[in-house]
């Protein structure tokens, strides 16, 4: 069986790749672009460092940077106005995962019209929509490289995924220095977010060839490299290694889809304002642990990729030290439980029947290698609290 694999047209990786913008818009034949970001961007400097840079080409450029986190059915309208009244040919779209999730949300709404429900899944979205250039600025989503978008619906608490072709960028500027400055926190929730994606990529029901090399190579990246950049963020090879991690985590999971954590994760993000990667890395050890049984082999692979196992170790005490390592990475990194971040005990336990037939409803625990029943994902969310 054949596996479609669908990636941005131009991919620039490495030092300087964002100072190439102009080069990457001349050969888009787009000249009029808008750039979509958060005002953390605008504060930083780096938007009008794009700015800058395309100005030295005479390119002007607009900025629209009243993205949020966990982007929102009315966070994104104002970015769709000015779009649709504008004369823009091109989305830049800068920051983290939600300003690029923002930017391609925007931009298939600003050309088709409609309301963001009328485009989740499990509707295929492969219409074109203003072309979306992404300059990531954290090692996390691989939104820079995935045909998804996330956008919540805050009438429903619901986290609306949002899939096809139209939402794959046409180039991604994969430039680490812009991550040099992100703080520890950001660094350790968006690092084991891209794990979490090379992870489940790998154990997917829709794993295939393709994405199991980007996979095991985004962990070899990330394992190694994720304490250290957490601990010391102006280190770079550390930096380097987390930015093409992330990126290769996001081909492999845009190719195989994620699988449990992410459906489980979303509900909680969703309904408590967690943001997206810090949701994941809570729910990674104890999904891991429930999954193991269905695909020791795989996440023995995961084990040696991430170098806490090597061939020597058995399948089952691979598994063992990737759990040990996954719960002492959540300990080290100061990931919270959800009563640490500040969730009430009883409000979370109203919500598990709900979270868990949301869950269930993305599809995404469909793909797990043991696919739960709602009833099952309602006790994970106990055992996790």
């Amino acid at each position: 069986m054949s596996s479609q694999i669908i990636l941005p047209r131009i991919l620039q990786v490495g030092a300087g790749a964002s100072e190439e913008l102009p080069n990457v818009l001349a050969s888009l034949n787009c000249s009029r672009p808008l750039i979509i970001t958060d005002r953390m961007m605008v504060e930083l400097g780096y938007a009008e460092s794009l700015k800058a840079c395309l100005l030295q080409r005479s390119i002007s450029a607009d900025v629209f940077s009243d993205t949020v986190p966990e982007p929102t059915v009315g966070s994104i309208q104002a970015g769709v106005e000015q779009v649709r009244n504008g004369d823009y040919d091109c989305i830049v779209a800068l920051g983290g995962g939600s300003p690029i999730d923002s930017a391609k949300a925007i931009s298939i709404l600003a050309r088709f019209g409609g309301v963001m429900s009328d485009y989740k899944f499990p509707r295929i979205v492969n219409e074109s929509g203003i072309p979306v250039i992404a300059v990531p600025t954290t090692a996390g989503t691989g939104s820079e490289a995935t045909r998804f978008t996330i956008i919540t619906d805050e009438t429903s608490d619901e986290k609306m995924l949002c899939v096809g072709i139209g939402f794959m960028p046409v180039a991604a500027l994969v430039d680490y220095n812009l991550t040099l400055t992100v703080p520890a926190r950001t660094t350790a929730d968006t690092g084991i977010d891209a794990l979490t994606h090379a992870m489940e990529s790998y154990v997917s029901q829709k794993a295939n060839l393709y994405s199991d090399s980007q996979a095991l190579a985004a962990m070899r990246l990330l394992g190694p490299n994720l304490r250290t950049s957490y601990k010391d963020g102006t280190n770079k090879p550390a930096r380097e290694a987390m930015m093409l991690g992330s990126t290769l985590a996001g081909i492999a999971f845009s190719a195989a889809s994620v699988a449990l954590v992410h459906g489980m994760s979303r509900p909680i993000g969703a309904a408590f304002h967690v943001p997206h990667g810090l949701s994941n890395a809570m729910l990674l050890p104890t999904i891991t642990e429930f999954s193991i049984p269905s695909a020791p082999e795989r996440y023995a692979d995961c084990a040696r990729a991430m170098g806490v196992a090597d061939e020597a170790d058995t399948t089952d005490s691979a598994n063992q030290k990737l759990l040990k390592e996954l719960y002492a990475l959540n300990e080290e990194l100061q990931v919270p439980t959800p009563g640490g971040f500040g969730i009430d005990r009883a409000k979370f336990f109203e919500l598990i029947p709900t979270m868990a037939q949301q869950a269930l409803a993305s599809g995404s625990p469909g793909n797990n290698p043991r696919v739960p029943t709602a009833q099952q994902i309602a006790a994970l969310y106990e055992n996790l609290w």
